[in-house]
C-alpha cells in the first residue's frame, strides 16, 4: 500500500490539534488535555530525560537514550507564520534532491509540508521510491528513520528532525533483554536452530515494526520476520509454519489480539516479562505456549477503555467503533472493528453514507480525518487530548533547521544503522515482504466484521 499525498483544502473541523490545546490552555475550550506542557515548544524538554509531555510521559526512558542538542534560537523565537515560509523556501531550493515524509500521528502543522503522508511502511516504501533524492526527512520516530535508512540508498542521508523523538514501546525491548530471553529459553527448548521431527524449530522470532533496528537484526539472525499491524496475521502463519511458538515483540496487545483471531487460547500466551526469571512463567507454561508475548506496550492505545466505547454508544446511537490493534485485548473485542491506521483512514473514506465514527488512535490522525471528512462525524474515544509524546517532539521549528542545514550543505540528524546490525535487519524486512496478507477491505455498512 503506497503512502498517501495529503489534501490541502480548506476543512470545516480544525485539524490542527496543537491549536486545541493552545485553546484549552488559554481557556477558550471546554475540552480536557492530559498535560499542559504540550502547549509549549517541544526544545523546553529536550534537555531533561524522559519522553516528554503526552502519552508516554510516565514511561521509563532507558539510560543512553537519544538526545536532541540546543535548537538554536531563531527557530524557537520564529512565528508559525515565518516558520510555515522557510520551511516552504527551502524545500523550493532542494527540489528532487529532497523527500519529506510525515507519519500520520504529526502534529498538521508539519504533515502539511510532508510529500508523502503514511503509516511507518508505507513511508520506508516511499523512501525507497525515490532513489535519487539526496536526502530523506522522516517525519516521525527514531525506529522508522531507520528503517528507512535499512532499505534506502548507502548514499542517501536519512535525518530524524529531533533526536529526542524515539518510542517509548520500541525502547521496552531492547538488544540485551532479548538476548537474554533467547539464553533462557534454549534452556527450556534446547538447541533452538534444530528442527523437531516435523521440520519445526522450537521458536520463531517475530518483531513488530515499532522496533530498533538492533532487534530487527537479531529477529534476521535467528530466523524470523518483522511485522506491521496490517500483516500481522499473515506474518504469524508464516511463523508456525516454521517453528513451535512464536516470540512476540514489543507489543503484547498485538501478537495477543491476532493469535486469538487465529483460534491461540490465552492460556497458550505466556507473557515474558524481561525483568524476571523466565520471564515470569515457569517451564510448563512456556513448553504449552504458541506465542510467548513481550511485557511492551503504545502508551497511546492503552488510554483507551471498555467505558470509553460504551460511552460512545450511549451517546451516539448507531456509531462504528474503530480501534487500533495495539489497544488491549478487551477494548478490541468490544469495537465493532479494528485495523492498523491505513485501515481506519481507507475505513471512513469508503464510507457511503454519513456515519458517526468513534476512533480509537492517536488523536492527529482522528482529528485530519474528521478535518478530511466533513460528511461523517468522527472523535477520537479519549475524551483527554493526549499525542503520543514523541511524535509531538517534531515540530516545524526542527523541519526548518534541518532543511536550512540543508540548503547550505550541511547534514543534521543523520540516521545511521551500523553495516553488522542492517544486513540481517533487512533479512528480516525481506521476509516480511515476501509473506504477503491478503486485501483487507474496510467494511462500509453495518454488520462489518472486526478486522484485526
Amino acid at each position: 500500500m503506497p503512502a498517501v499525498n495529503l489534501t490541502l483544502q480548506p476543512r470545516p473541523v480544525d485539524p490542527s490539534v496543537d491549536h486545541e490545546i493552545q485553546a484549552i490552555i488559554a481557556g477558550a475550550s471546554s475540552a480536557e488535555t492530559c498535560n499542559t506542557d504540550l502547549a509549549a515548544g517541544p526544545w523546553n524538554f529536550d534537555i531533561r530525560p524522559g519522553y516528554g509531555p503526552g502519552a508516554s510521559m510516565g514511561d521509563v526512558i532507558p539510560t543512553g537514550s537519544p538526545r536532541q542538542g540546543e535548537l538554536p534560537q531563531e527557530y524557537r523565537d520564529a512565528s508559525a507564520e515565518e516558520l510555515d515560509q522557510r520551511i516552504r523556501a527551502a524545500k523550493e531550493t532542494l527540489g528532487d534532491r529532497l523527500v519529506v515524509l510525515g507519519h500520520f500521528y504529526q502534529r498538521e502543522e508539519v504533515v502539511q509540508h510532508a510529500d508523502y503522508v503514511g503509516d511507518s511502511f508505507q513511508l520506508a516504501n516511499a523512501a525507497v521510491e525515490h532513489p535519487d533524492a539526496e536526502a530523506i526527512v522522516f517525519c516521525g520516530v527514531h525506529f522508522m528513520a531507520e528503517t528507512a535508512d535499512l532499505l534506502s540508498r548507502p548514499e542517501q542521508a536519512v535525518i530524524l528532525p529531533n533526536l529526542a523523538a524515539g518510542c517509548s514501546m520500541a525502547d521496552m525491548a531492547d538488544i540485551d533483554q532479548v538476548e537474554e530471553c533467547w539464553e533462557q529459553l534454549e534452556e527450556v527448548y534446547g538447541d533452538m536452530d534444530t528442527p523437531d521431527a516435523d521440520g519445526l524449530v522450537p521458536v520463531i522470532p517475530v518483531t513488530y515494526m515499532n522496533s530498533s533496528a538492533a532487534i530487527k537484526g537479531f529477529v534476521g539472525r535467528h530466523g524470523g520476520i518483522v511485522c506491521t499491524s496490517s500483516n500481522a496475521r499473515t506474518v504469524l502463519e508464516w511463523a508456525f509454519e516454521r517453528g513451535r511458538r512464536v516470540l512476540f515483540f514489543p507489543d503484547q496487545h498485538l501478537g495477543r489480539n491476532t493469535a486469538k483471531a487465529m483460534g491461540v487460547t490465552l492460556e497458550q500466551m505466556p507473557m515474558w516479562n524481561p525483568n524476571k526469571p523466565l520471564g515470569g512463567s515457569d517451564a510448563a507454561a512456556l513448553e504449552g505456549a504458541r506465542v510467548i508475548l513481550w511485557h511492551g506496550f503504545c502508551s497511546v492505545h492503552r488510554r483507551f477503555t471498555v467505558d470509553q466505547i460504551d460511552k460512545a454508544r450511549a451517546e451516539h446511537p448507531g456509531v462504528r467503533v474503530i480501534v487500533h490493534p495495539e489497544c488491549p485485548m478487551a477494548v478490541v473485542d468490544a469495537a465493532d472493528e479494528s485495523g492498523s491506521t491505513d485501515y481506519i483512514r481507507r475505513a471512513i473514506e469508503g464510507a457511503t453514507e454519513p456515519t458517526t465514527f468513534a476512533i480509537g488512535t492517536e488523536v492527529n490522525l482522528v482529528q485530519r480525518l474528521a478535518a478530511d471528512n466533513p460528511q461523517h462525524t468522527i472523535f477520537c474515544l479519549d475524551p483527554v487530548v493526549c499525542p503520543c509524546s514523541t511524535m509531538y517532539r517534531i515540530h516545524p521549528g526542527y523541519l526548518a533547521w534541518v532543511l536550512e542545514g540543508l540548503v547550505e550543505g550541511r547534514v543534521l540528524n543523520r540516521i545511521t544503522v551500523p553495516q553488522d546490525v542492517a544486513d540481517p535487519a533487512r533479512l528480516a524486512l525481506e521476509r516480511m515482504l515476501a509473506a504477503k496478507p491478503p486485501a483487507a477491505t474496510p467494511a462500509v455498512a453495518a454488520g462489518w466484521e472486526n478486522a484485526s
